[in-house]
């Protein structure tokens, strides 16, 4: 693909406005003019991309949030120690029999929209509040999910609260990461007195692979609103995906630490042929020793024992089945080192636990009216968590083989407010429902039977299944003899059994670590302490630019024709970057030249387009979209100061853009000066 530059310009049309440069279009050319077209400074084919080892900054201890949907926690390592990770302490609160290692994602603001309380904490005090004055406080749970399904999400996307009220979503991210932020910090100060503050802690920040562009650069916003870093110190925040943060973690467990599912008694819950399974794995192991290659790889990488027993190439996928997602990954392990290379994009769908809540709530709709479960959660929201709480604990207990009946607790307010807005009891409303296996006890419950129970989670289980099995239909999956199941819902047994039911008998060796639902938080911690050990990943879209190129009769429509000058141009052509599931290298750099139109422009503003295609043509085709735009910060041009012999009036700009970390990055130099020039991608602009 040819792309000359015209009249001098070098790069960049410009508009009337010096901050943004349209490409002047035909008449009926479907272009908006929003559009932005470049042309590349350099008319010739775009360099090849090119690798640049990452550089690490110095740090002395590395903070990770886990961040989810129901859940969420920090943990924290030390780089004197990077593999002794420190657990955030046990949360006060919480429901009898539930470990407190996380708190529930739940956020407590004040009637005047100030920061209260967080986790349990604000749970616990929302849901003791009167009833009346619940409905002047803004309580926010299970809100993450709210940025990934937001399709124009933006810095004013608002989020609304339990009583209906809404306030900026990135004001409501940011007071829970600060919240983390000083519990965190204060736990180290207690550790480590000597500790500075300023620019030692690294902190990680976990997102769902699945998450485009806009919602990691959002949760970036949030951290840089939070105080967590400065946009100055960018470098101290990194972005981790969970199923990797997981895949990480799980390369250094050994056979005590997993669950095989396969091994399992049929109809139980214990262990059947664990100890013929060690038994194997540790001939195999010794057979590995006595390689000097394994043995090198066994130390030098410090996988754990599972790992022992792969071989340079081995393939698995990892299934992070968390609170309001499921995310999908398939790595293949590299010796000598055991890093991670990734074999397919990322994907997976919103398949999460919260999918059995929505069920619960849609089978309460069905018994007492959809008009009055609203007007229950709008009316007597601190009731409904209530609610919601005591069916979560039942969910938990959930199993494919229980025997008995659940009993789920209604609220007093609940059965209250029911009989004064229906004028009959709920025993009554339950007697006339067409749902026959929800009855009501006789110690004011509902009591629903186990079958009852497991159906509501069905259709969620089988979302995740199927995306399981999609994949493990690609081409490049093939092979694949080993699944960790990881994330909060990974513990439901419902899933468990259903997951290795449907893809054991396929011979695919299902496991999971026994603390499934920290996997990822630890995982996270190890990630900021080695972030190259993901060595390749997969562009999960296409992306690029508008550029003009020399129309040829017969290749380019003719309604892409220009005429300018007597030169015919083809307008909107779109010049890759990178397409659709390519690999791409960590470090790995693709870099393009551009020049401002005119002299003392102090901004280059160049729209970048994306899609799911490989083969896109042009930006105006099907499926093309505007996704962001690559600002160029340019300082005044030094006169006489350029040593590179370029013609007077001519600046370059050499950006290079990486597609190979977990996030999109760029830097940009001035040629002329050598100096850096700041270089950022806004995916929020749109």
């Amino acid at each position: 693909m040819l792309a000359v530059p015209e009249m001098g310009l070098q790069g960049l049309y410009i508009g009337a406005s010096p901050e943004r440069s349209p490409v002047p279009s035909p008449p009926g050319s479907p272009r908006t003019q929003e559009s932005c077209g470049i042309a590349p400074l350099t008319p010739s084919q775009s360099p090849k991309p090119e690798a640049r080892a990452p550089q690490q900054a110095s740090f002395s201890v590395v903070v990770a949030i886990d961040f989810g949907t129901t859940s969420s926690g920090y943990a924290f390592s030390f780089a004197s120690d990077p593999e002794a990770i420190h657990m955030m302490r046990k949360w006060e609160g919480g429901d009898p029999g539930v470990a407190h290692q996380k708190t529930p994602t739940c956020l407590l603001l004040t009637p005047e929209g100030a920061f209260h309380s967080f986790g349990y904490t604000a749970r616990d005090y929302y849901h003791d509040l009167d009833p009346e004055e619940a409905r002047d406080w803004l309580y926010f749970e299970k809100f993450k999910m709210k940025i990934h399904s937001a399709t124009d999400l933006t810095l004013k996307t608002q989020l609304e609260a339990v009583n209906g009220k809404k306030m900026p979503a990135l004001e409501v991210f940011a007071h829970a990461l600060r919240f983390f932020r000083e519990h965190a910090l204060q736990e180290l100060r207690e550790q480590s007195p000597s500790l500075p503050e300023k620019d030692t802690v690294r902190w990680v920040l976990t997102v769902p692979a699945i998450w485009k562009q806009p919602a990691k650069q959002f949760m970036r916003e949030a951290a840089y609103l939070a105080g967590l870093v400065s946009r100055e110190n960018a470098e101290q925040l990194l972005i981790a995906l969970e199923p990797e943060a997981a895949s990480v973690y799980c390369r250094k467990l050994r056979l005590h630490q997993l669950l095989d599912l396969s091994s399992r008694a049929p109809g139980g819950g214990r262990l059947g042929e664990r100890r013929s399974i060690d038994s194997s794995f540790r001939q195999a192991r010794e057979q590995l020793r006595r390689s000097r290659h394994s043995r090198t790889f066994l130390v030098e990488s410090g996988v754990g024992e599972l790992w022992a027993e792969m071989q340079a190439g081995d393939r698995y996928v990892v299934a992070d089945c968390g609170g309001g997602t499921v995310d999908l990954t398939v790595h293949q392990l590299e010796q000598p080192h055991g890093t991670l290379k990734e074999l397919y994009k990322a994907s997976g769908g919103p398949y999460g636990a919260v999918g059995v809540d929505l069920a619960f709530e849609q089978l309460l709709c069905r018994i007492f009216g959809e008009d009055f479960i609203a007007t229950f959660k709008r009316q007597r929201p601190a009731a409904w968590v209530d609610l919601t709480i005591a069916f979560e604990a039942r969910k938990r207990t959930a199993g494919p083989h229980r025997a008995g009946a659940l009993n789920i607790s209604l609220p007093f307010s609940f059965i209250d407010f029911y009989r004064k807005q229906r004028g009959h009891n709920v025993e009554t409303a339950l007697r006339r429902s067409s749902v026959n296996f929800v009855k009501w006890s006789s110690q004011g419950m509902l009591r629903m039977s186990c079958e009852a129970m497991n159906e509501l989670f069905q259709p969620t289980v089988s979302g995740i299944i199927q995306h399981i099995e999609v994949l493990l239909a690609r081409p490049e999956v093939q092979g694949v003899k080993l699944l960790f199941l990881v994330g909060g819902f990974a513990e439901s047994a419902v899933l468990q059994h259903a997951v290795q039911a449907a893809l054991g008998a396929r011979g695919l060796r299902v496991v999971v670590p026994h603390d499934v639902g920290l996997t990822i938080l630890k995982g996270a911690v190890l990630f900021g302490q080695a972030p190259g050990v993901v060595r390749v990943r997969r562009s999960p879209l296409t992306y690029g630019v508008g550029v003009l190129n020399r129309f040829v009769p017969g290749r380019h429509p003719p309604e892409k024709l220009l005429v300018r000058d007597g030169r015919r141009w083809c307008t909107d052509v779109f010049e890759r970057f990178v397409a659709a599931e390519q690999s791409v290298a960590l470090g790995e750099e693709v870099r393009r030249s551009y020049c401002p139109a005119r002299p003392g422009q102090r901004r280059v503003l160049i729209n970048l387009y994306c899609c799911a295609a490989e083969d896109a043509r042009f930006i105006t085709d099907p499926g093309v979209r505007k996704c962001g735009a690559l600002s160029l910060e340019l300082e005044p041009a030094d006169g006489g100061q350029d040593t590179t012999g370029a013609p007077p009036g001519r600046r370059e700009i050499r950006a290079a853009m990486q597609f190979g970390d977990t996030e999109i990055k760029v830097i940009a130099v001035d040629v002329s000066t050598n100096r850096s020039v700041r270089a950022s991608i806004d995916f929020l602009s749109n």
